[in-house]
């Protein structure tokens, strides 16, 4: 029942930056592990960030001191800050919920819920 929108994709040119909202609805699962994922045609799904339900964070490698995931729960909203953004950063970038408090290890994929997918597009 639960439905995850992203918004806030689109095309910057590299060292710029970005910001992705994903707006949940119908989730009677709020505040527990929500993410978010990034896929380039050809590859694996790949974890960008996720944000328990306490707060705790974990960012990949590669994004880690740029990227922030945040959350408002008042808006039932979710965030990725995107800064010093770089051309491998392009990728559709998808939000997800999982039904449990706490994220799977590693920036694994075992979310129950997740959007659509948005684009964004980093120039060199």
């Amino acid at each position: 029942q639960g439905q995850l929108v992203e918004s806030g994709g689109g095309s910057v040119q590299a060292g710029g930056s970005l910001r992705l909202s994903c707006v949940v609805s119908g989730y009677p699962y709020w505040r527990s592990c929500m993410g978010w994922f990034r896929q380039v045609p050809g590859k694996e799904r790949e974890g960008v960030a996720t944000i328990d339900g306490d707060g705790s964070t974990r960012y990949a490698a590669s994004v880690k001191g740029r990227f922030t995931i945040s959350t408002d729960n008042a808006k039932n909203t979710l965030y990725l800050q995107l800064n010093s953004l770089k051309p491998e950063d392009t990728a559709n970038s998808y939000c997800a919920a999982r039904v449990y408090r706490d994220c799977p290890n590693g920036l694994r994929d075992q979310f129950e819920y997740w959007g659509q997918g948005i684009l964004v597009t980093v120039s060199s």
